[in-house]
């Protein structure tokens, strides 16, 4: 897999994934990725640009691209397996676009999330997704499922609160305890959760718009959500 942009070829480096680099300019930050490569061990290659253009397709790639072992992706079980307690889970129906995905990964590594669930089909390729999520991608925990409405089954079965964003949904996201084991789900920007997975969720949360726009891009709905959880938890480690 190729994986570009300084940000996320630092990361990939920083988490043993990367096999070689190839440069195509110099600056300050390309000299510090080639330190870091030299320091793992890593080859670095310079190139023209415009063979890290054909590489990466034409996208914005900043010079830099290093080939990299693919993540792993992990089973459900394996992903539920690793969690923390009380685990805090992503799950992605139906987000395709490598710009939110990557925003969605990234704020999910701040948020100290035990992992994402996606669709195997029509999941966004993960090139692209490692650069717009700034190297997020080398530090989150992937489990790529069939079906996600089974998953959310799976999930329940475990002991872990299933809790759909939707703009209409039932209950104020402040309202719900997110302080149990709990996975957040989140739907395209386009259609929302499908019903069959919004109907599997043991509750549908809406964050409250007071402006004239009635919706939030995904990954800023995900940044709400996350953090309400990490600020509930605090409170309750604080009084307990």
């Amino acid at each position: 897999m190729i994986v570009y942009g300084v940000n996320a070829v630092i990361e990939a480096l920083r988490a043993g994934q990367v096999r070689a680099v190839r440069v195509a300019t110099t600056s300050a930050r390309m000299a510090e990725v080639q330190r870091m490569a030299a320091a793992r061990g890593v080859s670095v290659t310079r190139v023209p640009v415009a063979a890290l253009d054909r590489a990466t397709g034409g996208a914005v790639h900043q010079g830099v691209a290093a080939d990299v072992e693919p993540p792993g992706l992990l089973t459900l079980d394996e992903l539920i397996a690793q969690a923390t307690h009380p685990a805090l889970i992503l799950v992605l129906d139906g987000i395709e676009d490598p710009q939110n995905v990557g925003a969605i990964l990234r704020v999910g590594e701040t948020a100290g999330v035990d992992g994402v669930v996606r669709q195997r089909r029509r999941a966004a390729a993960l090139g692209p997704v490692a650069k717009t999520s700034a190297g997020a991608l080398a530090h989150v925990r992937l489990a790529s499922v069939v079906n996600i409405a089974r998953a959310l089954t799976e999930l329940k079965a475990a002991g872990i609160w299933t809790v759909g964003l939707e703009a209409d949904g039932d209950d104020i996201y402040g309202d719900v305890d997110l302080t149990l084991p709990t996975a957040l789900v989140l739907g395209s920007e386009g259609h929302g959760l499908r019903r069959l997975v919004r109907d599997r969720c043991d509750r549908v949360a809406s964050i409250p718009m007071r402006g004239r726009i009635n919706s939030l891009n995904v990954a800023v709905a995900a940044g709400v959500g996350l953090f309400e959880a990490v600020r509930q938890r605090q409170v309750a480690n604080r009084t307990a």
